[in-house]
């Protein structure tokens, strides 16, 4: 006789894909309450980073946006005051627009408002706010002084986001009615404590200044995205000068 091949029978208890009750779906373990109470856990943990991560990105983008607006509608109202004719001088009060600050190493076309006051109500306009305290920083056309200023490194506008890209030999305007007043950086420090307060004195500390001159001091806070430290760009006045009918800028700003 000739041997059959016949496949060997298998009973339930032996197949991997019969249950119990002899159906095609296998028997599954009960899980346990921790296990479950961990998937919950990790899927709430993964949920919460996930709109905590939208909500900061959406904040910056949001704020970046309601900044610029504001800071070019102001912009666009101080260069319109400056077609009229030149009210006599008096004291800039917090919040007002003086003139434009231009910083060609964070780019070609850089430019910020700058106003009065260093507040997080002037500053989150989007603008590059004077100091006012501890020390009242001089005005650009003062005899001596140091006209420091502020703006954020992220967030309502982020004006000072490239400050580290900002060294020694490169050229800052500050643009006013009537004058460009051309400045040359010549020192940075990368990181200070936020109680430093003497990098914005008239004769700023640390940065290699030893008598009264007419200098700029730009600070903002780094690392990016934290306010935990502060950095300082200096720099002394160059020349000045004057505005033309044309308003023809200086040649530090035509490259």
């Amino acid at each position: 006789m000739t041997e059959q091949w016949q496949q060997p029978t298998v009973g339930p208890e032996a197949d991997p894909t019969v249950g119990p009750a002899g159906g095609g779906t296998p028997e599954r373990r009960p899980r346990s309450r921790g296990a479950l109470a961990l998937g919950v856990l990790g899927e709430l943990l993964i949920t919460t980073g996930l709109v905590l991560a939208l909500f900061v990105g959406y904040s910056l983008w949001w704020t970046d946006l309601v900044a610029d607006r504001q800071a070019d509608r102001a912009g666009d109202r101080l260069r319109h005051s400056w077609t009229a004719p030149a009210a006599p001088v008096v004291p800039y009060q917090g919040g007002a627009g003086l003139g434009f600050l231009h910083v060609p190493a964070m780019g070609r076309d850089f430019q910020v408002l700058i106003k009065m006051g260093t507040t997080p109500e002037v500053l989150n306009q989007g603008v590059a706010g004077v100091y006012e305290e501890p020390y009242r920083a001089a005005m650009p056309w003062d005899a001596t002084g140091n006209f420091a200023l502020a703006a954020h490194r992220d967030g309502h506008g982020a004006k000072f986001h490239d400050l580290d890209a900002v060294e020694p030999g490169d050229p800052v305007v500050v643009e006013t009615r009537d004058s460009w007043y051309v400045y040359r950086i010549d020192a940075t420090l990368p990181e200070t404590t936020k109680y430093d307060t003497g990098v914005v004195a008239p004769v700023p500390q640390g940065s290699g200044y030893t008598k009264p001159g007419r200098y700029i001091t730009l600070t903002t806070c780094t690392p990016v995205y934290t306010s935990r430290y502060r950095m300082v760009v200096w720099g002394s006045l160059v020349r000045v000068d004057p505005v033309d009918a044309r308003r023809t800028p200086p040649p530090e700003l035509r490259g």
